[in-house]
């Protein structure tokens, strides 16, 4: 709402939140490297006297460039985890945090290391729950012997598919839930971008996907999204999340928005019930040739 895809008004931003409850979101999902701290900040304003009703997801174990920015650099010490979620609490107005994602391993800190200080924080009362960011089934089976681990975060959409390989089949057999970012491409699968002309400020300006080359390619994917869409009446948006929601009920997507339109329109893509046929034909579809990052 406040950083990586441009600029927004934090009023606004609060308006959405407030409707998200309304229309009975309970996840929400912020980090303390966005902004940095901003977006923490703005979380815990548009959930005070609502807290009771959602649970708050954030995240700690990166830091942002030398230049304030990307890319992100991975920071996992004990003492700097131990440090960090007190301003977290502070930040999103809570004395605790349900789930407490590490964003990334660091590969200067035995993974040991880092999972046993935040499951410290369990035992301190200020965490509820802890989860993994783009994790390998390695990572995430060795954090799980050490403590258990609730949720697993990557992203997955119709066109980044990775983990339906190995993590989320891991998942669903070891009872943790698995959250993807971005089920809507970065917006690609909405069928609204058709160029690349973004704001200096927005992440995409940068993504190998959102160049040109890349973008006439995977138009013929948002032509498919859209053919099942208007079969079912829906728009290319809620069948994205349709598709990601029916790859097992331990999937929890987290679409992003800075607009009640398009949350109103993202809600109700839970209703939407994708058949055999639609899931066949999603699933045919081609992948981006260009990297993710």
């Amino acid at each position: 709402m406040n950083w990586a895809y441009g600029d927004a008004d934090d009023e606004t931003s609060i308006r959405v939140i407030h409707r998200a409850v309304e229309l009975g979101v309970t996840l929400f999902d912020t980090a303390d490297v966005y902004g940095p701290f901003t977006n923490e900040d703005l979380v815990g304003r548009g959930l005070q006297g609502r807290r009771d009703q959602v649970a708050i997801a954030t995240k700690v174990g990166l830091v942002v460039g030398p230049e304030g920015g990307y890319p992100l650099q991975p920071s996992g010490r004990p003492e700097r985890i131990v440090r960090e979620v007190e301003g977290s609490l502070t930040r999103l107005r809570t004395d605790v945090i349900d789930l407490y994602y590490l964003h990334r391993t660091d590969p200067a800190v035995p993974l040991e290391e880092t999972w046993g200080a935040m499951a410290d924080l369990v035992v301190a009362g200020k965490v509820l729950a802890l989860g993994l960011s783009e994790t390998t089934v390695e990572q995430t089976g060795l954090a799980h012997a050490i403590h258990p681990v609730a949720a697993v975060q990557s992203e997955l959409s119709l066109w980044t598919r990775d983990p339906l390989a190995d993590v989320v089949p891991w998942c669903a057999a070891n009872g943790v839930a698995f959250v993807p970012f971005s089920p809507l491409g970065r917006g690609f699968l909405t069928g609204t971008i058709t160029q690349a002309a973004f704001d200096p400020n927005d992440f995409r300006a940068k993504n190998p996907r959102f160049a040109q080359p890349a973008i006439d390619q995977s138009l013929v994917i948002v032509e498919g999204v859209r053919g099942v869409a208007q079969r079912h009446g829906a728009t290319p948006a809620q069948v994205a999340i349709a598709w990601v929601l029916a790859q097992g009920s331990h999937v929890i997507p987290i679409p992003g928005t800075k607009r009640t339109t398009y949350l109103e329109e993202n809600v109700a893509a839970a209703d939407l019930r994708l058949g055999p046929e639609d899931l066949a034909e999603l699933d045919a579809l081609p992948q981006p040739s260009a990297p993710r990052y």
